[in-house]
């Protein structure tokens, strides 16, 4: 069992970040696992996203002492169906990343910097934030425009967002941490700010948005 980060952050958000270093064998074998959470499983063709169901089934055990059900609303946000508070989950082959407020909107994103990013270029970024891309550190720079937005779309719960159109990054240095600012418009032009923070990991990214 693997609690790989713990982050308590000031806006009372909590971060839990673990690593799946276990065989889904040795995680189905040490894992209590809600009865709905196996029949989804049984129905689950992919051995590694199995193993990402059950690393955050593993985390939220290590989270909540006491039995904790989690649903999913139609459009795919996760909820915890005995407590109020708010949540937010994201996975790679290695890490369960959950972040956790009372009562704040979230959203959290981790990726793994062997990917390719290019595509993002193309799909996810204005002309503006492409004009800001460095050819030194390009795959990190899209890595952290990918999570932001991701972590943004997940704060907002909202279905059909254009991440070019809707979700614009404002221009930043990519180091192993920092904030990031960025603003969502809604359809009918209505904005809303946010600060997001990220920091980088194992050749990894994680981004965050709280409020």
């Amino acid at each position: 069992m693997a609690l790989y980060l713990k982050k308590e952050l000031d806006d009372d958000a909590r971060i839990y970040v673990w690593e799946i270093t276990e065989t889904e064998e040795e995680l189905m074998a040490s894992t209590s696992v809600p009865d709905d959470e196996l029949e989804e499983l049984s129905f689950t063709r992919s051995e590694a996203r199995r193993k990402e169901k059950l690393a955050e089934r593993a985390l939220l055990n290590e989270i909540f002492p006491e039995k904790l059900y989690l649903g999913h609303h139609d459009n795919g946000k996760p909820y915890l169906q005995n407590t109020a508070m708010e949540i937010s989950i994201s996975h790679t082959n290695r890490f369960v990343a959950i972040i956790l407020h009372p009562d704040e909107d979230l959203g959290i994103d981790i990726e793994c910097l062997d990917r390719d990013f290019s595509a993002v270029e193309k799909k996810a970024l204005s002309e503006d934030e492409i004009d800001d891309l460095d050819e030194r550190k390009k795959n990190l720079q899209l890595a952290i425009y990918w999570c932001a937005k991701e972590a943004i779309y997940k704060r907002m719960s909202i279905s059909g967002v254009d991440f070019a159109e809707q979700i614009e990054v404002e221009r930043f240095n990519p180091r192993d941490e920092g904030q990031i600012e960025a603003t969502f418009t809604h359809k009918d032009g209505t904005e809303l700010e946010f600060e997001l923070s990220y920091e980088v990991f194992e050749n990894h990214v994680m981004v965050w948005v709280v409020g």
